[in-house]
C-alpha cells in the first residue's frame, strides 16, 4: 500500500465528510465521545454498502487499510485543484 501525500489530512477530512454523510442517511450513532478509529470503521463500512469504496478482502480488514480507503475515496471526491492534492 503506497502511503498518499498528504494522507493523513485526508484521512481527518475523509472522516469528517464520512460522518456528514453517514448522518445525512439517518445513522445517528455518532457520539462526542466516540473514538477515531471507531468512527473510521463505521464510515468505511457504510460506504462499502453503499458500493461508494471497493472493500477490503477479510483478511486485510485492519485499520490502517480502511484509513487509507477513506483517503483514496477522498482524494477520488475533492477538485483537481484542491490544496490537499498540490
Amino acid at each position: 500500500m503506497k502511503k498518499l501525500k498528504n494522507e493523513a489530512q485526508l484521512i481527518k477530512m475523509a472522516i469528517s465528510v464520512g460522518e456528514t454523510y453517514a448522518k445525512n442517511r439517518g445513522f445517528t450513532g455518532f457520539t462526542d465521545t466516540m473514538a477515531a478509529k471507531e468512527k473510521v470503521e463505521v464510515i468505511y463500512r457504510l460506504l462499502v454498502s453503499d458500493k461508494l469504496v471497493t472493500p477490503l478482502p477479510e483478511d486485510q480488514e485492519d485499520l490502517l487499510s480502511m484509513k487509507h480507503r477513506l483517503a483514496i475515496w477522498l482524494k477520488n471526491k475533492l477538485p483537481k485543484d484542491h490544496a490537499l492534492l498540490k
